[in-house]
């Protein structure tokens, strides 16, 4: 099976190059990051087929038999060789992850009936009137951006797409319906029995700042919905060579506090109060600051006396001492991008123009 991403970011080619090295080309495991690329004409990837099409020469150079396709911004983890077993036992030639999600939402996603031999006979991307399922009148049954085709059927009906001058290029919009009904399309129900991974159920779309910012906090829960500590299942990353996390008094003699958060190596808690949050790597927080409800990327220093509520702080930014973020919606508006739940973002390596006096 051949897994292709595309990266659109440094971070996500650091995370693949640093903590994905366990693959062996020499026995045909390997990841190939692709960046976008105009290779059939002038414009950019115009939709998630073409984007798969304009790379389809790596699939068949590579003489798969089977391809997995994902999208980039979803949050669950499933064991992807239980999906391919489940696929090569129903001699399906299409399969695609589904779960059930709230009717009220459904219109956000594509939607299908199907029937007892796990055949789909319909599907409607992000209908006006979702359909809900036979035995739950409050769901729609709904596809999770996750497929494995059979390679020759994918590369036919890409080929065959993209000569199609009023076509989207759209998996959801233009290639799955046109399957429906002409080829055995199957559905895996997601968080199933089968696999090595905790059926925990958990997905979660981090298309917005908003659901991105949710998706994290979510981990702060006393029982998390999504396990991160399965050890036979590990959540791959790369973790710099950091001392371990810290706490201890400030300048002032007042006592770091740390409540109901996640601090990762390198995080230093000098005389400040951290509440329900999320600090990456290397992370100080400075004497009597305080921060709550907030996500802090590597790097990030916040000064004595400084106050973040319901922020995510991007880089290597210096918060200076006396700094209130998340306070005030028109003010932060002004300076950072606020989204529609109030969560303000402060954007890597931002600089500060005029520091505020330390509390």
């Amino acid at each position: 099976m051949l897994v292709l991403t595309q990266y659109k970011s440094h971070s996500l080619q650091k995370h693949l190059r640093d903590g994905w090295t366990i693959f062996n080309p020499e026995i045909s495991e390997y990841i190939i990051p692709v960046p976008p690329q105009m290779r059939t004409g002038v414009s950019w990837y115009s939709g998630t087929a073409d984007a798969i099409f304009q790379n389809l020469y790596l699939i068949e150079r590579s003489n798969a038999s089977h391809v997995l396709i994902l999208s980039g911004d979803h949050i669950y983890r499933m064991d992807y060789a239980a999906m391919l077993q489940f696929h090569q036992e129903q001699g399906a030639e299409l399969t695609i992850a589904c779960m059930p999600v709230p009717l009220a939402s459904a219109g956000s996603f594509g939607i299908m009936s199907v029937d007892d031999a796990h055949r789909i006979r319909e599907f409607h991307e992000k209908p006006e009137n979702p359909k809900p399922l036979p035995n739950d009148p409050h769901r729609a049954l709904a596809s999770m951006g996750v497929y494995i085709f059979n390679a020759d059927l994918l590369s036919r009906e890409l080929q065959a797409d993209h000569a199609l001058t009023e076509s989207s290029h759209d998996f959801g919009k233009d290639i799955i319906p046109h399957l429906i009904g002409v080829h055995n399309v199957c559905a895996y129900r997601f968080g199933g029995e089968t696999g090595r991974v905790t059926p925990d159920r958990y997905w979660r779309d981090v298309g917005t700042i908003d659901s991105y910012y949710e998706a994290n906090m979510d981990l702060l829960a006393q029982i998390p919905p999504l396990n991160l500590y399965q050890p036979d299942w590990p959540i791959r990353t790369y973790h710099g060579q950091n001392p371990p996390a810290r706490m201890t008094a400030g300048a002032s003699g007042h006592a770091g506090k740390v409540v109901d958060s996640l601090l990762s190596s390198g995080t230093v808690i000098s005389g400040g109060t951290v509440r329900h949050s999320i600090l990456f790597q290397q992370v100080q927080v400075d004497d009597k600051a305080v921060v709550e409800d907030s996500i802090l990327f590597d790097g990030v220093y916040v000064g004595a006396g400084a106050t973040l509520k319901r922020c995510i702080v991007d880089k290597n930014v210096r918060i200076p001492p006396g700094e209130r973020i998340g306070f005030d919606a028109a003010a932060d508006a002004a300076r950072f991008t606020v989204s529609e739940s109030g969560i303000t973002v402060v954007p890597k390596d931002y600089r500060f123009l005029t520091p505020r006096t330390a509390l």
